[in-house]
């Protein structure tokens, strides 16, 4: 499915903002920050993605990370049909090296049901950690030097 027709059926008319930043978001496999959506997308700025962020949220076309780096990161719903209840909740894994963010998609948050009748709207899920990319760039300190 193109930008446009995600949008439509997502109740959010295509305006040529908002399908500029469906296609960023669509051509990028990993989580974005506001700073990645400015360096991907030179035309637009600050404000103009982040109120086209805030929409998309609002009607279910992404999600909202917050994975401990201190700005929010963005990425598509992936589930058929999100509307209010995420049907794709997984962890992300948050390399503390580089700083990147990257979904795991095959393992799924597993539903939490509370005795008192609370619902549940949100969940984050972040594992912390070093990259296998950045690992090589990391000393390995033994238990024996701590």
């Amino acid at each position: 499915m193109d930008a446009e027709s995600i949008l439509i059926s997502h109740n959010v008319r295509p305006t040529t903002n908002r399908i500029i930043v469906m296609r960023a978001l669509m051509m990028h496999d990993k989580l974005m920050s506001i700073k990645d959506f400015e360096e991907k997308i030179m035309t637009l700025d600050r404000s103009s993605i982040f109120r086209t962020l805030r929409l998309f949220v609002k009607h279910h076309l992404i999600h909202e990370v917050e994975d401990g780096s201190g700005a929010l990161k963005y990425e598509l719903c992936r589930a058929e049909h999100c509307t209010g209840h995420h049907d794709d909740l997984h962890p992300h894994f948050f390399c503390e090296s580089c700083k990147r963010t990257v979904c795991l998609s095959d393992m799924p948050i597993p539903k939490v049901s509370f005795v008192d009748g609370s619902i549940v709207h949100s969940v984050n899920f972040v594992l912390k950690g070093i990259c296998g990319e950045c690992a090589g760039n990391v000393p390995v300190v033994g238990v024996d030097e701590l």
